[in-house]
C-alpha cells in the first residue's frame, strides 16, 4: 500500500477529524511541529505519516505548513461523511490534489511577498521560486479548471478553480503589497491578516474624494522639495523625492488614528523627508522653514542645531476630534531617537492612565540601511512587550531607498534578505508595498493602524522607493550607482504617475497640475499646508513646564523632614505583612532598617534611598526606577521588591514597601529592566522629557557599563537643552569606585561627563553617606530645576558603618556641596589641604588617624559640577596658614576629575599655595585587573597624600 493511502488510513482510523473539530486539530499539529512529544502517540503517529508524504520530485519533505493540513482535514469533512476514505485511484488522486491546492496557498502566504512588484525602478526580474508554481506540486495544464471548494482556507469566493485561485493568490501576494506575517504564533493573528488581504485581494477600493486627497498630498510632497531645490539650490535638506508616498501614509494614520480614539501621536524619525513632514504633517509654517534657510529665524538657545534636526508639536483636526502631534528631536545618530519616542509614549500613557495605548500612538519613522544596521533597533524592539517599557505597540514606517546611508553597494549594507528582518525577533508583521501604489501605500497604512489597535503589537510598512538626489544635495550618488541613477532620471515621479492614472479615471486631465500650481501659490506666500491646524487648543494632559525654566541651580532648598514624618515613614516601609515570607537576609535587612528608622543605630545608603522614595511618593512625585538588577540592588542593597519565599508561582508573590506607604500615595516604579543600556537610557531620558513631576531614574549595573548608552549621555542628557532648550530632569546613578575588580568594574567615567558639563546643563555629585543620597534625590524634585543629575554612587560604602548617617542629619540640613573635615583641628597648625571626591576619603580619613597627623585637613566634595565655588572658597579660608592643596583621587591621572577641577581649586587657591596632584598614574585602562597591583597602588596614593608633593606642582 502507498505512503499517501497509509496517511488516509490514519485519518480513517482517527474519527474525530472532522471539519468542527478543525480547531482542536490545528492546535495539536501545532504543537506537534514544535515538540513532537508534546503530542499523544496516536496523534505523534498520523503527524509523522504526513510528514513523509511523497512530493511531486519524489522526496521526503518535512516543512508542511500546518494550515493546509488542518483545512485539508475540513475540506475533506466537506465532501462526505467524516468516516468516507478516498481509497480508489481517482479519488486518491483527487485528494492528493486538493492537499496541493493547500500547499499552494501555504507558499503564497508564506513567500509570496518575494514574488510581489515592489521596486518602482524594476531593477531585477523576478527570481525563481518553484513552490509559487502550480507544477510544483504535480498540477498539468488540464488541472486548471478543476473546481475546488476554498471557503475555509482562502477567503473569497466559496469555490475556485485552480486558475481563478491562482490568479487571486497573486494578485493578493505579489502585487503592489508583500505581506510577511507567518511566522506569528498566534493563528487569531495570522486567520487576522488572512482575512484583511485575501478578502479584496490586496486592492483598494477608495471613493473619488479619497483618491484625490491622496493626490492632493502627493503634490504637497513633491511641491515643497521642488520649490525648495528652486530657491536654496545646494543647500542640505535631505529631500524626501522618490519617497512622496510617505507623507500620504502619514496623513492616513494620524487621520485613521483620530478617528480610532488617539489623542497623542508622538513621531520620531531621521533625516530624509523631515522637513517635509514639519511642513505638509504638522503645519509648520514654510515662512518658519524659509527663515531658517535664510539664517534670519532667532537665534534663542546657546547652542541651536540644523533644521533637519529640530522637533515640532501641533493639533490637528481628524474625525475624532484634535490630535496632538510631536516630532521628537533627533541628532545625527539617526535610530537613537527610537527609544526616546518610546519613552515619552509610556510617559504620556502613564499620565492618562492609559495602558492598552488607545489615546497615544507611537510613530517611528526609519531608513532602511539604517534600521538594519544600528542596534537600538534591537534592544528597542526587545522591550516592546515587557511590563516596564511597552507602549502598546509601535507602528514603524521605512522610508526603503534600496541604497542605504551612502551609495555603496547594496550588496554591503546588510546581510537579511529584507532591512525589516530584525522585527521577526518580536513577531511584528510586515507590509513591503511599491511607493509607486499610493493607494497601496495608504491602503497598508490602514491596515498597519488597525493591527496595533487590536492586537497591541509592533507593525512595519516598508515604503519601497528611491531617493532621487543622493544622501543629501551636494551629494553625487551617480558616481558609484550609474545604473541605479540611469533609471531614476527616466523616471517620472510618483505624483505625475499618479495623476495621470486619475486622469485615465475621468477624474480631469489638468487635476494634477491645477493642485501642483495651488500649492505652489501657497509656498510663494509661506501659509499653512495643513488645514486646519488647531492655534488654540490645549489638551488637559499637556505639561506646564514654565515653573521649571530660567532656575538657577543654587535656589534654595529645603529637604529635610520632620521626625514625626521620619518615623511614621519609616515604619510603613520597614513593615512587612505576614502574608509575606521574605528571606531570611532579606528580613534582616528591614529588622534593621526598622532599628535605624527608630534611631537606634545610623541610617545606612539603602534606608537613605528608601526614604527618600517614601517622602517624595507621599508628597505627590512618582517614583521610576530602572535598571538591570533595580529591584534588589547589584550589590544587594536595595531590596525594594520583597519575594516571598512560599510563593508557587513565579509570577505572583512579591510585595514593595514603598508601592503601599500611605493610601492616594504616588506610583513607585522599580522595573528590572532588559539587559540593555542604549535603549533603555534612552527610554528613560524620553520618560522624563515629558514628565518633569517624576523622579526617573535609570541605575547602570556598573557605572562603567553606561558607556553602552553613550550616545545618549552626549546627545541628549548633556546637550539637549543647550540645542533644543528641551529641560530634562532625568537622574543617573552610577556605581563607580576603585576596589580591586578590574578594569570594567570600577569607573563610572567621571571624566567624561566632566568634559561634557557646561552652560550649567548637568549636575554631577558623588555622595558619600547616607543622608547625602537622601538630600540630593528629594533637592532633584522638591528644587523647581530640573538639570539631569549625574550620581556617581559606591560600592563599598554601600555597607560601610562610616559612611552610615545619624538620624538628625535626616531631619535637619541639606545636601551638602562641600563637606568640610570632620576632625576638630587647629587651623593654624594646619599645613595641607587635602581635597578628594568619593570613596576615597575615608581611606584617607583612616590614614590620618592611624600616623596622628595633625596638620592636614580633608575637605570633601560631593558636587562636581557646577563647582561649589563660593562653599569650598569659604572652606578653604578656614586654614589661612595652609601652603599645600593637594588633589587626591582614585582614578589614574588622566581620568577622574582632576583636569577640570584643578582650574577651580587654583581660582579659589591663596596667594601663594601651591597645588599638586596625588593618584594613579595615567593609563589606558580605567583599572589595574591584578588584586595586588591594586592594593599597592592604592597604598602608594594614600601614603601620598600625607607626603611630598612630586611632579605636577601649580602655584597660585
Amino acid at each position: 500500500m502507498s505512503e499517501t493511502n497509509s496517511v488516509y488510513q490514519a485519518y480513517q482510523a482517527n474519527t474525530y477529524l472532522f471539519g468542527g473539530n478543525a480547531p482542536y486539530v490545528e492546535e495539536m499539529y501545532e504543537n506537534y511541529l514544535a515538540n513532537p512529544s508534546s503530542v499523544p502517540d496516536t496523534w505523534r503517529d498520523y503527524f509523522d505519516a504526513l510528514q513523509h508524504v511523497p512530493a511531486v520530485d519524489g522526496s521526503n519533505t518535512r516543512d508542511v505548513p500546518h494550515q493546509p493540513v488542518i483545512n485539508a482535514f475540513a475540506e475533506l469533512a466537506k465532501q462526505g461523511s467524516n468516516q468516507t476514505v478516498l481509497q480508489t485511484g481517482a479519488d486518491s488522486e483527487l485528494g492528493r490534489k486538493r492537499v496541493a491546492v493547500q500547499q499552494l496557498i501555504a507558499a503564497y502566504r508564506n513567500v509570496g511577498a518575494r514574488w510581489a512588484d515592489l521596486d518602482p525602478l524594476k531593477r531585477t526580474e523576478r527570481e525563481d521560486i518553484p513552490e509559487l508554481d502550480p507544477l510544483f506540486y504535480g498540477f498539468a495544464d488540464a488541472d486548471f479548471e478543476i473546481v475546488f471548494n476554498t471557503s475555509n482556507t482562502f477567503f473569497g469566493k466559496e469555490v475556485m478553480s485552480l486558475r481563478d485561485l491562482l490568479n487571486a493568490l497573486r494578485e493578493t501576494y505579489c502585487s503592489s503589497i508583500g505581506a510577511e506575517y507567518m511566522y506569528l504564533t498566534d493563528q487569531t493573528q495570522k486567520r487576522w491578516w488572512q482575512q484583511r488581504l485575501e478578502s479584496v485581494r490586496s486592492k483598494p477600493s477608495f471613493d473619488v474624494e479619497k483618491k484625490k486627497h491622496i493626490l492632493d498630498r502627493l503634490t504637497a510632497a513633491e511641491g515643497l522639495e521642488r520649490f525648495l531645490h528652486t530657491k536654496y539650490v545646494g543647500q542640505k535638506r535631505f529631500s524626501l523625492e522618490g519617497g512622496e508616498s510617505f507623507i500620504a501614509a502619514m496623513d492616513e494614520l494620524i487621520q485613521q488614528a483620530g478617528s480610532r480614539g488617539v489623542q497623542e501621536i508622538v513621531i520620531g524619525m531621521a533625516h530624509r523627508g523631515r522637513l517635509n513632514v514639519l511642513v505638509n504633517t504638522l503645519g509648520k509654517m514654510p515662512a518658519d522653514l524659509f527663515a531658517e534657510f535664510d539664517h534670519t529665524a532667532p537665534e534663542a538657545l546657546p547652542s541651536g542645531d540644523v533644521k533637519y534636526h529640530q522637533g515640532f508639536s501641533s493639533d490637528v483636526t481628524t474625525p475624532g476630534g484634535p490630535v496632538h502631534l510631536s516630532l521628537a528631536f533627533n541628532p545625527s545618530h539617526l535610530e537613537i531617537v527610537n527609544p526616546v519616542v518610546e519613552g515619552s509614549v509610556r510617559a504620556r500613557m502613564d499620565r492618562r492612565a492609559d495602558p492598552t495605548g488607545r489615546q497615544v500612538l507611537p510613530i517611528l519613522v526609519h531608513g532602511d540601511a539604517a534600521f538594519a544596521g544600528q542596534g537600538v533597533n534591537q534592544e528597542t524592539l526587545a522591550l516592546a512587550q515587557t511590563r516596564g517599557y511597552t507602549t502598546a505597540g509601535t507602528v514603524h514606517i521605512i522610508i526603503n531607498n534600496q541604497i542605504g546611508f551612502t551609495t555603496s553597494d547594496p550588496r554591503d549594507y546588510r546581510s537579511t534578505l529584507y532591512c525589516t528582518d530584525i522585527v521577526k525577533g518580536v513577531e511584528a508583521p510586515v507590509m513591503h508595498v511599491n511607493g509607486d501604489d499610493p493607494e497601496a501605500v495608504v491602503m497598508a497604512m490602514q491596515w498597519a493602524l488597525d493591527y496595533r489597535m487590536e492586537f497591541r503589537k509592533d507593525v512595519v510598512v516598508d515604503i519601497i522607493c528611491f531617493r532621487k538626489l543622493g544622501h543629501n544635495e551636494q551629494d553625487t550618488p551617480a558616481l558609484t550607482q550609474p545604473l541605479m541613477y540611469k533609471k531614476i532620471a527616466q523616471h517620472p515621479g510618483t505624483r505625475k504617475i499618479y495623476a495621470d492614472k486619475l486622469s485615465a479615471q475621468g477624474l480631469g486631465a489638468t487635476l494634477g497640475d491645477d493642485m501642483f500650481k495651488a500649492y505652489r501659490a501657497a509656498m510663494d506666500i509661506g501659509r499653512h499646508t495643513v488645514d486646519p491646524v488647531l492655534t488654540n487648543f490645549k489638551s488637559k494632559y499637556a505639561v506646564d513646564w514654565t515653573p521649571f525654566l530660567n532656575r538657577k541651580w543654587t535656589d534654595a532648598c529645603d529637604t529635610a523632614i520632620p521626625m514625626a514624618e521620619w518615623r511614621r515613614l519609616a515604619e510603613k516601609i520597614t513593615t512587612i505583612p505576614a502574608s509575606v515570607s521574605p528571606h531570611s537576609l532579606v528580613k534582616k535587612v528591614y529588622d534593621d532598617r526598622a532599628a535605624m528608622g527608630r534611631g537606634d543605630i545610623p541610617v545606612d545608603w539603602g534606608m537613605g534611598e528608601h526614604m527618600a522614595f517614601a517622602s517624595l511618593v507621599v508628597s505627590g512625585y512618582p517614583v521610576r526606577l530602572s535598571g538591570e538588577d533595580s529591584g534588589r540592588g547589584t550589590f544587594s542593597h536595595r531590596h525594594a521588591v520583597i519575594h516571598d519565599q512560599s510563593r508557587e508561582k513565579w509570577d505572583t508573590g512579591t510585595y514593595v514597601p514603598l508601592s503601599n506607604v500611605a493610601e492616594g500615595q504616588a506610583p513607585f516604579s522599580v522595573i528590572d529592566s532588559i539587559l540593555s543600556e542604549e535603549a533603555v537610557l534612552g527610554f528613560e531620558y524620553g520618560y522624563a522629557s515629558n514628565d518633569p513631576n517624576t523622579l526617573v531614574i535609570w541605575e547602570a549595573q556598573f557605572g562603567d557599563f553606561a558607556n553602552g548608552a553613550q550616545v545618549v549621555i552626549d546627545q541628549f542628557i548633556a546637550s539637549g537643552e543647550v540645542k533644543w532648550g528641551r529641560v530634562n530632569g532625568i537622574t543617573l546613578m552610577l556605581p563607580h569606585g576603585y576596589e580591586g575588580q578590574g578594569p570594567e568594574h570600577s569607573s563610572a567615567r567621571v571624566e567624561r561627563f566632566m568634559q561634557l558639563a557646561a552652560d550649567t546643563n548637568m549636575q554631577l555629585v558623588q555622595p558619600t553617606t547616607a543622608s547625602q543620597i537622601f538630600h540630593v534625590l528629594r533637592r532633584q524634585m522638591i528644587r523647581n530645576l530640573r538639570k539631569p543629575l549625574i550620581i556617581f554612587t559606591p560600592k563599598s560604602l554601600l555597607r560601610n558603618k562610616d559612611a552610615a548617617s545619624p538620624l538628625a542629619e535626616f531631619t535637619k540640613g541639606s545636601f551638602q556641596t562641600i563637606i568640610p573635615d570632620h576632625k576638630t583641628l587647629k587651623a593654624d597648625k594646619v599645613k595641607r589641604v587635602v581635597v578628594c571626591s568619593g570613596k576615597v576619603y575615608f581611606d584617607l580619613s583612616k590614614k590620618r588617624e592611624e600616623k596622628a597627623f595633625d596638620d592636614v585637613a580633608i575637605m570633601r566634595v560631593e558636587q562636581l559640577y557646577p563647582f561649589p565655588h563660593k562653599a569650598f572658597a569659604t572652606e578653604l579660608k578656614k586654614y589661612p596658614h595652609a601652603t599645600e592643596v593637594v588633589w587626591v583621587q582614585d582614578e589614574p591621572q588622566n581620568q577622574g576629575a582632576w583636569f577640570y577641577v584643578q582650574h577651580y581649586i587654583h581660582e579659589n587657591m591663596l596667594e601663594g599655595q601651591k597645588l599638586g596632584y596625588c593618584g594613579r598614574t595615567a593609563s589606558a585602562s580605567p583599572a589595574v585587573g591584578y588584586a595586588h597591583l591594586h592594593q599597592e597602588q592604592q597604598k602608594a596614593l594614600v601614603d601620598g597624600a600625607f607626603g611630598k608633593l612630586k611632579g605636577f606642582v601649580l602655584t597660585k
